[in-house]
């Protein structure tokens, strides 16, 4: 069992450390992706990050790594996370709650309210973790591509 995750993880690594392309270009891959990762669109992550990378002229194979910044370890604090940063910045009023025995009319508000919070986290999280992520890889390939020279 650990020989098959040592070679997993070494098939990844691989993956990451073996992308041709620009320091500039491979970190706007990165970023892209760990962005796209920090919503909540389960089984739609990776095409989002593909999309973006491919529109800002990054790397579509780092974009779909990125996207693995949420798995199934990091889902819940990740998105509770997220939802708590957005209420916090849409200043969530505190007797507001989310209750199980709701009519239907007050069931797609409470949706609504819930979804804006986490979808305005989610984009604060990613910019901030797409841009730290881009920041650090940038500088790797940088590193990397001055040693080969």
């Amino acid at each position: 069992m650990k020989l098959i995750k040592d070679l997993n993880f070494k098939k990844i690594l691989s993956l990451f450390l073996e992308q041709n392309g620009s320091p500039f270009f491979n970190a706007k891959g990165i970023a892209f992706g760990v962005f796209s990762g920090c919503f909540p669109f389960f089984g739609f992550q990776t095409l989002l990050g593909v999309f973006l990378a491919q529109i800002g002229r990054g790397n579509i194979v780092l974009a779909a790594i990125g996207t693995w910044v949420s798995n199934p370890f990091t889902y819940i604090p990740l998105y509770l996370f997220n939802y708590k940063l957005g209420a916090f910045v849409l200043r969530n009023p505190e007797n507001i709650i989310i209750q199980p025995n709701l009519i239907k009319e007050d069931f797609w508000g409470q949706g609504w309210f819930f979804t804006s919070r986490l979808i305005m986290g989610s984009s604060l999280v990613g910019l901030f973790l797409g841009f730290i992520c881009g920041l650090l890889a940038y500088l790797f390939y940088k590193r990397k591509y001055k040693n080969l020279i």
